[in-house]
């Protein structure tokens, strides 16, 4: 059906176009912006006759609207909106979620319209009147190239949260996935960093290999180099078979290096040669073994401060950090905790058999102003102990752990030092040993004891303080 008028819409098909319907099971829904009533009910028919869902907007206000409240990764939009500029439409969707495909219709004495939509971003553009074909091929290749991109935010869905930090990082791990670049993921310890990994491996090609991983600081370091990169039978002392590692293992997937700034010095030569060389040599091995590894690491540290430090070598450095990806704190996330919370709560519940409500707005305030100096971890333990402690209805102030409430509770005031903590007139004149003993010991004692605590003050990995309290132990 042609029309002579500027609002002209597409013929219907005389034949159906099978080229569209294999993405059809994928596609998600179509947001379709267009004020004219007749031509919304004709651009949906069509649509739908071919399997799509369409979503209608009759202006620029509930185009926004839906958009923000959907997950349309193709929109159709008429650029003559009575409430708006669809160009400037077109930006505010496009800053949202870069990646959606928006198809541009004008009216055929507006082409430079077009030109300028197409320069800001638009996948493509239709100019009225335009045929059923042109109309459906259109929309077909914007579904496919969106599919492209799909992969990757389902791996990322791991992350949950709507706020634009998060946002750009699905959108950071959808552009990098693709690649072999190597990946470095920075953050607070339970910001989610294997989680991060997970999804850089599951929206790349190597999602059907291996994804190894492996915590570089909870391994000893003489047996380290074992783990990484295997050894032979006969040797060392316990090496009863040959052993492959898990650089390996990880051929055709990915090797996932957590906590890679505790590595040892000698074996961060040893990896930069691997990384060098993608050849694997293990422990009593007089030849290499040939590997194809894409490399992902993360530290709760700041790997260029451990560089100036003479702790991870900068030539290492430089050669991991390609592509960093740093996760910020709960904190730092906004009403991320809340859609967290409820949607833990709802996974939680239905695993214990329980039925609850949400949370109370109390609760939600205590969530929002909380520090969560453990990150989502943290919180997922809050929402699992609410959940096992509880019959269910609206989680209330009283269901949370006693530890939550009463730090709400208790003002915040500098510490001071406790009868027999060292001061530094008591640390002068004293090995840097000692002093490094004393305080350590001290600021567990602290923090009541918990390592991980007395780890995140003393800007340490927990791993590295159970080390030294075990040498410590041994020298006793």
């Amino acid at each position: 059906m042609s029309a002579n008028s500027q609002k002209a819409a597409p013929r219907a098909a005389a034949t159906k176009t099978p080229a569209a319907k294999p993405a059809l099971a994928k596609a998600g829904p179509i947001l379709l912006i267009e004020d004219t009533a007749s031509l919304q009910l004709i651009y949906r028919s069509v649509l739908a006759a071919e399997g799509y869902e369409v979503h209608l907007a009759a202006s620029a206000a509930e185009g926004h609207r839906l958009f923000a409240s959907g997950n349309h990764r193709v929109v159709l939009l008429d650029l003559g909106l009575p409430d708006g500029d669809g160009l400037q439409v077109m930006t505010a969707m496009l800053e949202r979620r870069p990646n959606t495909k928006v198809i541009v219709i004008t009216a055929h004495g507006s082409i430079n319209r077009a030109v300028e939509a197409m320069r800001a971003g638009a996948h493509e553009f239709l100019v009225k009147p335009f045929e059923d074909a042109r109309f459906l091929s259109a929309v077909a290749n914007a579904v496919a190239r969106s599919q492209s991109r799909k992969t990757a935010g389902d791996a990322a869905a791991g992350f949950i949260g709507s706020s634009e930090v998060m946002g750009r990082i699905h959108d950071k791990i959808a552009s990098v996935a693709g690649s072999m670049a190597t990946v470095f993921i920075t953050g607070e310890s339970g910001t989610g960093k294997e989680l991060a990994a997970l999804a850089v491996h599951g929206a790349s090609p190597r999602a059907k290999g291996p994804f190894i991983a492996l915590n570089c600081g909870a391994i000893p370091h003489d047996l380290l180099e074992s783990e990484v990169f295997g050894h032979m039978k006969g040797s060392f002392t316990g090496a009863i078979s040959d052993r492959p590692g898990a650089a390996t293992a990880a051929d055709g997937g990915t090797l996932f290096l957590d906590e890679i700034c505790e590595m040892a010095p000698a074996l961060q030569t040893k990896l930069l040669r691997f990384l060098q060389t993608s050849s694997v040599l293990p422990v009593g091995a007089t030849k290499p073994i040939k590997v194809d590894v894409r490399i992902v690491c993360a530290t709760n540290r700041d790997p260029l401060d451990a560089v100036r430090r003479g702790q991870f070598r900068e030539d290492l450095y430089y050669r991991l950090f390609v592509v960093p990806i740093h996760l910020p704190p709960l904190r730092e996330r906004g009403e991320d905790v809340i859609e967290i919370a409820e949607t833990m709560l709802a996974r939680f519940a239905e695993e214990e058999g329980r039925r609850f409500d949400g949370l109370d707005p109390e609760v939600a305030e205590l969530f929002l102003r909380h520090p969560w100096p453990g990150n989502v971890r943290q919180l997922l333990n809050v929402i699992r102990n609410v959940v096992v402690l509880n019959r269910g209805g609206s989680v209330t102030l009283d269901m949370l752990p006693e530890t939550l409430t009463d730090l709400e509770r208790t003002p915040s005031a500098p510490p001071v030092a406790a009868p027999g903590e060292p001061t530094l007139d008591s640390l002068m004149d004293r090995p840097l040993a000692e002093v490094e003993r004393l305080v350590v010991m001290a600021t567990i004692a602290r923090h009541g004891g918990s390592i991980p605590k007395a780890a995140r003050v003393l800007d340490l990995s927990p791993s590295t303080l159970y080390r030294k309290l075990e040498a410590w132990s041994r020298e006793d």
